[in-house]
C-alpha cells in the first residue's frame, strides 16, 4: 500500500525544537535503567551513569552514533514468506492487538481471555486481506504467566501463515520464543533473514526502562530481531500537561531506546513507536481517540521520519466499547490523519475501548474502515482513458452512461463497494430487518470465518514446536 503523505503538524523549526528538547532531557535529566549489564554498555559508550540509582545521562554524540547505526528498514515475514509487512519502505501495515486481558464474546459479554481466543484471532487475522500482522488479541488467563507467551506464540504459528505479534514476558521465556520462531523459520540463520515477529520495547514514562524488557532484547538481539520502541506517555499523568512537552519527552524516551538497541547490537533495525496518549482528568482514564491523539500521532510520525526511521503510531482506535457512531468517527478520523502523515504501521486494532477487551467484531469494523480509507489513498488516474472525452462526446448532452462499455470497464475499479456499510434504499433496508452496523458486522464476521482454511505445520516442525514448548514449561516453571 503506497504512502500518502499530505498532512503536517510540525514545521521544520518545530521538529528542530522537539529534537533539541529531547536531547536536553537525555543529557541533563537522564533516564533510569535498572540493569547493570546495560549500564556498563552505556558507560563504555561515554554516557554518565550512576550505578547505585541506575540513572544514565546520554550525550548527544551517542544519540547521533546510535541513529546512524540503526537499521532504517526491515521486513517481517509470515511462515508463508509471500506474506510480509514492510517497514521503512513507503508502505502501510495494519496489525491486530498483541493481547488483552479480557475478551468480548459474540453476545457482548466480557470475560477473561483464553488460549482458544488466540486461535480465533489468528483465524480471522489470516483471512482479513488488509491485516499485515496477526496479533494474538488474547493474554490467556488460564495459562501461567511464566510460560504463557510460549503457548501464545505456538498457537499463532500453528494457525496463521502471516507475520505475528504478541507480548514477550521476560528474558528466560524470550530464549524459548526465539527457538520456536527459529524452528518455523527453518535452517540456521533463516530467522535473521526472515524474521517472523519483533519484540516491543516499551519505556515506562517518565524516562524509565523495565529490567524484563531489556532482558528480552539481550535474547532477541542474538538473532537479531528488529525492535519497535514505543513508550506510552500520557499528557498530564506520566508526561507534562502540554502536547509539546509530551512529544518532547516521548521522543527522548524513544531516542534512549534506540541507544539501548544499538549498544546491545549495532545495526539492529528499529521502528520509532510514537504512541503518546491523552489522560482524561474527569474519568482518570487514558484517551485512545481524542483529537489530540491524531495531532500527536502526526507529530510523532514527523519526528520519526526526521530520523529516517519507520514509524509506528496508535491510531484507528476508539474509546467506545461497542460498534456505534463514536467508534466510526474516532477510528476513521485518527486513522486518516496517520495515513496522511506517512506512518508505516497502525495499531493495535481489535480493542474495544481503552484496553477494556479484545473484540473480533471491532476488528472487522476497523477492517471495513481501512478499506474505505485505502480507496482514498489510491487516488484516481488522469489520462485519456480516464478523462474519457470521446465517451462524453459520443453520449452527448442529455444522454446516459450507464449502458456504455466504458462504464462497464471501469466502475468496479473506480468506485469502492462496501462489504458492511449500508447503501440500500429505505424499503430494502426495512425488508432486510432494519439491521444496524453492528448486526451487519456480525454477518460479515460469519462470512470471514467460513473463508479460513487451515494450513498445518509440517510434521517435523510440529514435533520441534512440541519439544520446545515442553522444555520451556519445565525450565520456566520447575
Amino acid at each position: 500500500m503506497k504512502t500518502l503523505r499530505q498532512m503536517k503538524i510540525l514545521d521544520d523549526d518545530g521538529i528542530e525544537q522537539i529534537d533539541r528538547a529531547a536531547r536536553k532531557i537525555l543529557s541533563q535529566t537522564g533516564v533510569l535503567i535498572p540493569h547493570e549489564r546495560m549500564l556498563m554498555l552505556f558507560e563504555r559508550a561515554g554516557a554518565k551513569i550512576d550505578l547505585s540509582s541506575g540513572e544514565v545521562h546520554i550525550p548527544s554524540k551517542l544519540i547521533d552514533e546510535s541513529l546512524q547505526q540503526a537499521g532504517k528498514s526491515f521486513t517481517i515475514y509470515g511462515r508463508d514468506r509471500t506474506k510480509q509487512a514492510k517497514f521503512g519502505q513507503g508502505l502501510r501495515n495494519y496489525n491486530s492487538i498483541a493481547g488483552e486481558a479480557y475478551w468480548i464474546d459474540a453476545d457482548g459479554g466480557r470475560r477473561f481471555a483464553a488460549l482458544d481466543d488466540v486461535i480465533t484471532a489468528a483465524e480471522i487475522g489470516e483471512v482479513l486481506p488488509n491485516l499485515a500482522i496477526v496479533g494474538a488479541m488474547s493474554d490467556p488467563h488460564e495459562i501461567d504467566v511464566k510460560y504463557r507467551c510460549l503457548e501464545v506464540v505456538a498457537a499463532l504459528l500453528r494457525t496463521t501463515s502471516k507475520p505475528i505479534t504478541f507480548w514477550f514476558h521476560d528474558g528466560p521465556s524470550a530464549k524459548f520464543i526465539v527457538e520456536l520462531l527459529a524452528a518455523v523459520a527453518g535452517p540456521s540463520e533463516s530467522l535473521a533473514k526472515f524474521p517472523l515477529a519483533y519484540p516491543f520495547l516499551e519505556p515506562i514514562s517518565p524516562l524509565r526502562f523495565a529490567t524484563d524488557g531489556l532482558d528480552v532484547l539481550f535474547e532477541t538481539s542474538a538473532v537479531p530481531l528488529p525492535v519497535s520502541i514505543g513508550p506510552m506517555a500520557q499528557v498530564g499523568l506520566s508526561a507534562p500537561g502540554t502536547l509539546a512537552a509530551t512529544i518532547a519527552q516521548e521522543t527522548a524516551e524513544i531516542l534512549a531506546g534506540i541507544c539501548v538497541t544499538q549498544l546491545i547490537r549495532p545495526g539492529t533495525p528499529v521502528c520509532f513507536g510514537g504512541i503518546p496518549h491523552g489522560f482524561d482528568m474527569r474519568t482518570t482514564q487514558m484517551i485512545f481517540a481524542g483529537p489530540e491523539q491524531g495531532m500527536m500521532a502526526v507529530a510523532m510520525t514527523e519526528m520519526g521520519k526526521h530520523y529516517s526511521l519507520p514509524v509506528y503510531i496508535n491510531v484507528g482506535l476508539t474509546d467506545s466499547k461497542c460498534l456505534d457512531g463514536q467508534s466510526g468517527l474516532e477510528i476513521g478520523t485518527t486513522l486518516m490523519m496517520g495515513m496522511l502523515a506517512g506512518a508505516d504501521i497502525f495499531g493495535h486494532l481489535g480493542i474495544a475501548g481503552v484496553d477494556q477487551a479484545s473484540s473480533i467484531d471491532m476488528l472487522v469494523w476497523q477492517h471495513e474502515i481501512i478499506t474505505y480509507l485505502e480507496r482514498i489513498a489510491e487516488g484516481f488516474q488522469l489520462d485519456d482513458e480516464h478523462l474519457a472525452l470521446e465517451v462524453i462526446t459520443e453520449v452527448g448532452p442529455g444522454g446516459t452512461f450507464i449502458d456504455h462499455e466504458h462504464t462497464a470497464q471501469h466502475f468496479r475499479s473506480e468506485l469502492w463497494i462496501p462489504e458492511i456499510l449500508d447503501r440500500d434504499y429505505w424499503q430494502q433496508w426495512e425488508q432486510g430487518g432494519r439491521k444496524s452496523t453492528a448486526e451487519r458486522v456480525k454477518e460479515k464476521l460469519r462470512d470471514w470465518r467460513k473463508r479460513y482454511e487451515p494450513r498445518p505445520l509440517d510434521a517435523n516442525t510440529e514435533k520441534d514446536l512440541t519439544r520446545i514448548l515442553s522444555a520451556g514449561r519445565k525450565h520456566l516453571d520447575p
